[in-house]
């Protein structure tokens, strides 16, 4: 990776600040080593730029539905099982959709909540294969105390089983001025903020829990999002990955026009391994390469599979720490209040980890493998007829075409707002799209079909009821 690293002098740099501030919190030896790597790469002013010429583009993966036809007969699946785990990244919060509590706690199909979702999956796959698969959150100090209070409440034999929380360290925040740890008395919590997911790493070897888990003989570990419902456990890719023995493998989808903006799968030609390229890790003269898709064929869905015993031998090997690319954030102290200092806030992808080992490798999947809720749009449409909850708890596409939807930012951005205009979400079960301008309030009986506008241009929400709406720009604001 390309760096500049003019070093300040090494007496400038007030490292032990930082120690003695972590100590005082309780952090990891694993915690502090991987806070200490991102923090030497921000005193060197590494950039991470990774320009075109120092990367190959990927062509050509292995494709999910060629191994599953190619796929061991037979496999025995509970055995597999009984050395799997499946953790859900469950730190989020969906501030940017109004929420205050774990996103994971949304409701999003026929009273169900990302989390009741998930549960369920765990449990159908244990009582179908009679194999007890291990579940675990990773849950950050914004997250636990609401998750655990809805599991006691909903699933309360998963709360009981050992090590069923991961939790997320903390990462303080860099002064930007002085290069030291921040400082806001008037709140000392907004000192700390979380370290993105890369943290999985040091969390699971700080914590004890990935040697607990080898001990256990557990040895496969699936990741992903909870706010993904297509990250399922998918019993073939278990299966390769097993046979595989590798010790990272990655699922990638397919790049299409409206994902050119976000990072890609790239081979580094000074050492082949893969790596994961961001937008903020391309030079500007490289852009254009960087949104050409026919090139950089492949985005990360931030489903991943990692071979714990492999992942114990490279941390051993590497002091405990896995050298992670920085993203470096430029905020200040308190995010609600611009007048407050500069800070850094030194966070990694855990989707970086590719490049960390000498085997690691991808697959490309589905896009139904990657759902990710992360705007009303998407809950929008989740709760409506064009999907439904299969016995697996899992939720698939019902509809013929997912339909795609665009509701107006002002009105419908957050949770509340959503919810308050739809007491009643329309059938999209024959619809392609549907475009709302304006406040529009879905009571009982709609159904969209086709490619639908509705426009509200007056100041108060219209009602919309007891009617079929198909292939016409609607003006409901006289209704």
């Amino acid at each position: 990776m390309s760096a500049t690293t003019t070093a300040p002098a090494t007496e400038t740099i007030p490292w032990e600040l930082f120690q003695a501030k972590m100590d005082k919190a309780k952090l990891s030896k694993a915690a502090q080593g991987s806070f200490q790597h991102n923090f030497e790469q921000l005193v060197r002013g590494v950039t991470g730029l990774l320009p075109d010429s120092e990367i190959d583009p990927v062509q050509e993966l292995p494709q999910l539905e060629a191994l599953k036809e190619s796929g061991e007969k037979g496999a025995d699946i509970k055995e597999l099982l009984k050395k799997t785990a499946v953790l859900k990244l469950n730190g989020g919060l969906g501030t940017s959709m109004g929420l205050e509590k774990a996103k994971s706690l949304l409701e999003v199909k026929g009273g169900k909540t990302f989390l009741d979702l998930i549960a369920e999956q765990i449990k159908y796959t244990r009582q179908k294969y009679d194999s007890k698969v291990r579940f675990v959150l990773m849950n950050s100090f914004s997250t636990s105390a609401d998750t655990k209070d809805y599991l006691r409440k909903a699933h309360a034999d998963l709360l009981d089983e050992p090590d069923v929380e991961l939790m997320q360290n903390m990462s303080c925040k860099v002064d930007a001025a002085t290069m030291k740890p921040a400082e806001y008395p008037e709140n000392p919590e907004m000192e700390w903020c979380p370290p993105g997911h890369g943290d999985i790493y040091p969390s699971l070897l700080g914590s004890g829990m990935l040697d607990r888990l080898i001990a256990d003989g557990i040895t496969y570990l699936f990741v992903s999002n909870s706010d993904n419902l297509g990250a399922t456990l998918d019993l073939d890719l278990l299966s390769y990955f097993a046979s595989s023995d590798k010790g990272f493998v990655m699922e990638v989808c397919e790049r299409q026009s409206s994902d050119k903006k976000g990072g890609h799968l790239a081979r580094r030609k000074k050492d082949g391994r893969l790596v994961l390229r961001e937008s903020a890790m391309c030079p500007d003269e490289d852009k254009h390469k960087f949104e050409d898709i026919s090139l950089h064929k492949f985005f990360n869905t931030n489903n991943l599979w990692v071979n714990l015993r492999k992942l114990k031998a490279t941390l051993d090997a590497n002091d405990g720490v896995l050298a992670l690319p920085l993203i470096k954030n430029k905020k200040t102290v308190n995010p609600r209040d611009s007048s407050t200092p500069a800070v850094f806030q030194l966070e990694t992808a855990m989707g970086s980890a590719i490049e960390c080992f000498d085997d690691a490798d991808a697959v490309v999947v589905p896009r139904s493998r990657f759902a990710p809720v992360k705007t009303c749009n998407d809950l929008f449409g989740l709760r409506s007829d064009a999907f439904k909850v299969t016995e697996e708890s899992t939720v698939v596409l019902a509809a013929p075409v997912p339909p795609l939807i665009k509701l107006d930012d002002k009105h419908y951005k957050l949770v509340d707002q959503l919810e308050a205009l739809t007491p009643a979400v329309p059938s999209l079960f024959n619809c392609k799209s549907l475009t709302v301008k304006g406040r529009v309030k879905f009571e009982s009986g709609v159904a969209i079909v086709g490619d639908v506008t509705l426009t509200n241009s007056s100041d108060k929400a219209v009602a919309v009821r007891d009617r079929k709406i198909e292939n016409e720009e609607v003006d409901v604001s006289s209704q």
